[in-house]
């Protein structure tokens, strides 16, 4: 059973970077949807960005849009989130999520019921600060 483990959260001032990684047991990066999200307190999870091997390619939440980058690196089981100009709503928990199918992926792996419904892998998640 595919296990994810999410490193790189911090504090940072507005307008800073964070990388955020998240490091599978096993490969998924063929054939597996796989997604960053994130929980303010007091708030809804939220989609931040996808992305998926076979036509669904990489989206976004227009939050975050030009801001944040989703890549993966197969050789090192590896999702990666790069998080640029960073805002003081962006604070958050941040998790990582992956399933291994793709027919949901694209811009419905972002929403509420494929966080529930479709994602069975997750990270334990990491905190990211963003103070003015």
């Amino acid at each position: 059973q595919l296990q994810l483990a999410e490193s790189g959260g911090g504090s940072v001032q507005v307008g800073g970077s964070l990388r955020l990684s998240c490091v599978g047991s096993g490969n998924f990066a063929l054939n597996y949807c796989k997604g960053w999200f994130r929980q303010a307190p007091g708030k809804e999870l939220e989609g931040v960005a996808s992305l998926c091997t076979s036509g669904g390619g990489m989206c976004y939440a227009d939050s975050v849009k030009g801001r944040f980058t989703i890549s993966q690196d197969s050789a090192k089981n590896t999702l990666s989130l790069q998080m640029n100009n960073l805002k003081p709503e962006d604070t958050a928990i941040y998790y990582c999520a992956a399933e291994p199918q793709e027919d949901f992926c694209g811009s419905w792996a972002l929403s509420p019921g494929a966080s529930k419904y479709e994602f069975n892998f997750w990270g334990q998640g990491t905190q990211v600060t963003v103070s003015a």
